[in-house]
């Protein structure tokens, strides 16, 4: 249910993890550490390993269901993941002393934070990050001005109802899907940001070069590396 209803309401979900795949400037030999935040049913992290054989990921989620799900979708590409359940707001309760990696990502999970725990988060991240690593974030962004918001909206419920063809009566029409969307957010407590927003507190947190790589209405690959 989980993935289906991503793949509705957010179909650039493998779009935008091919696009972390062309950032990441590492060879697919290349032998590193990965930090999944927030690793949902393991899309992204599969795709990470299934590029780069030599790596390993240590997956963070605070959801044990989660977890189970995405050791379901990595198979035997689970061997390669350390699996660590618990809330990345406090990443250094998470991680051992002295840990470290090349590389950072995470996937519609970082707009559930607000300004100053996503600020303290990438900050923690790198921490973890060997100088050099990369940070890149696939994630949610707010339009700033208030009719551009209204009308990127409308074509998201609209490419919804499209999408699920009648075949779900969450998603029967516009009004039902804004219901669902509306409820949704609020219960997942949704806090996203703008892009120039977003773009900002990356630099504030460290990254100078934080970059768009990818952008789509309200969904964005952003990020840069470690100095």
């Amino acid at each position: 249910m989980y993935d289906s209803d991503m793949n509705l309401m957010h179909p650039n979900r493998t779009k935008m993890a091919e696009i972390v795949l062309e950032v990441v400037p590492f060879s697919q030999d290349a032998i590193f550490t990965a930090l999944d935040l927030g690793v949902g049913t393991g899309l992204f992290s599969k795709a990470i390993l299934t590029k780069f054989p030599q790596c390993r990921v240590i997956a963070v989620d605070g959801a044990v269901s989660m977890i189970e799900m995405a050791r379901m979708r990595l198979g035997a590409l689970g061997d390669r993941v350390d699996f660590r359940v618990g809330d990345f707001r406090h990443l250094e309760e998470l991680l051992s002393e002295g840990e470290q990696g090349e590389l950072v990502y995470s996937a519609y999970a970082l707009h559930h934070l607000t300004s100053q725990e996503k600020l303290a988060l990438v900050q923690e991240s790198l921490k973890f990050l060997k100088p050099g690593g990369w940070f890149l974030n696939a994630d949610l962004v707010v339009a700033a001005d208030p009719r551009i918001e209204e009308r990127v909206q409308q074509i998201r419920v609209c490419g919804i109802v499209e999408r699920a063809g009648g075949r779900d009566n969450r998603f029967a029409d516009t009004t039902s899907t804004r219901a669902f969307l509306d409820d949704l957010e609020a219960r997942d407590n949704d806090k996203p940001l703008t892009l120039p927003d977003d773009l900002q507190l990356l630099k504030d947190a460290g990254i100078q070069n934080a970059s768009v790589f990818w952008a789509e209405y309200r969904e964005v690959v952003i990020g840069g590396s470690k100095v």
